[in-house]
C-alpha cells in the first residue's frame, strides 16, 4: 500500500509541474508508465481522478489543463483536489497483509472471473457488506469449480457451495473422512464448518435473498469476516491443488 501510495503522488507532482511548466522531458514516459499501473487496479476504479481517466498522455492533460484555467494558483488546486479521494483512500485503507497474499495467488490463475470476484470482495466490504458478503460466497463457489473443471470432476448445473465444497475436498483429499489422525480430521472439519458457515451467513444477511420485517443488516466487521474466511480457503485450495499437481509431474 505504502508504494502505491508513493506513485500516486509521483503522479500527482508529474502533473502540477506540468501545468506550471516546472515538468522534465522524462515526465511524459514516468506518467504513462504510472498511470497504466494506478489504472489497473481494479479496487481504486471509483477513486481514480477523472483528469488520470481522461489523459492518456502528459500532451493530452496539457491540452485539458491549459484551456481550463489560467492562473497555476487554480491548476495546482484543481488537481490536489482531484486526486483528494484517491490518496484518502489509500492512506485510510484497511487492507491488510493477508490481502496481498490472497491476490498473489489469485493472479496466478488464468481465470479473469475469479481475478475481478476478489477485487470486488476488497472494494465492498466496508461500502456494501452485504454485497461483499455475496460476493465472498461467490469466490468460493468460483474456486471449487475451477478446481474441479481442471480435474474433469462434473458437478451438475446448479449446484450449491456445500456440494460443490464436498466435491473439491474429496479431489484434494482434504475430507476429514479421508484422515486417521485426530488433528487433521479436526482441522479439515473446521475448514467445512467455515464453509458451510459463510454458505449460511450469505443466506441470512446478505443481499442474496429478500428478507421479511425482521431483517439482519451486516456491518463491515462480518464482511471482513466473511471476505477474509473466503479468501483464505480459497488459497488453501488453490495451494493444495498446485501441489497435487507438482507431486504427480514429478512421479
Amino acid at each position: 500500500m505504502k508504494e502505491l501510495i508513493e506513485k500516486v503522488t509521483l503522479l500527482q507532482q508529474i502533473l502540477i509541474a506540468r501545468a506550471t511548466h516546472r515538468h522534465e522531458e522524462s515526465d511524459a514516459s514516468e506518467f504513462l508508465r504510472l498511470r497504466n499501473e494506478v489504472i489497473s487496479e481494479q479496487n481504486l476504479k471509483k477513486y481514480i481522478p477523472s483528469i488520470l481517466k481522461t489523459s492518456r498522455t502528459l500532451d493530452q492533460y496539457w491540452e485539458k489543463i491549459k484551456q481550463k484555467f489560467e492562473h497555476y494558483a487554480e491548476r495546482r488546486n484543481y488537481i490536489y483536489i482531484e486526486f483528494h479521494p484517491l490518496l484518502e483512500y489509500l492512506e485510510n485503507s484497511d487492507s491488510v497483509p493477508s490481502d496481498q497474499i490472497i491476490a498473489n495467488v489469485i493472479k496466478n490463475l488464468d481465470s479473469s472471473y475469479i481475478h475481478t470476484t476478489w477485487s470486488k470482495a476488497l472494494e465492498r466490504r466496508t461500502v456494501d457488506p452485504e454485497g461483499a458478503i455475496t460476493i465472498a460466497r461467490t469466490l468460493l463457489e468460483s474456486t471449487c469449480k475451477h478446481i474441479l473443471d481442471e480435474a474433469t470432476v462434473t458437478y451438475g448445473d446448479a449446484p450449491d457451495l456445500n456440494h460443490l465444497y464436498r466435491l473439491t475436498a474429496k479431489q484434494l483429499n482434504l475430507s476429514p473422512s479421508q484422515h486417521t489422525q485426530p488433528v487433521f480430521k479436526q482441522i479439515l472439519g473446521g475448514c467445512t464448518s467455515v464453509v458451510e458457515g459463510l454458505g449460511a451467513l450469505r443466506n441470512k444477511i446478505s443481499d442474496a435473498h429478500g428478507q421479511g420485517k425482521l431483517n439482519v443488516k451486516p456491518s463491515s466487521r462480518h464482511a471482513e469476516l466473511a471476505v477474509n474466511l473466503a479468501g483464505t480457503m480459497a488459497v488453501f485450495l488453490f495451494s493444495t491443488w498446485e501441489l497435487r499437481n507438482e507431486s504427480i509431474v514429478e512421479s
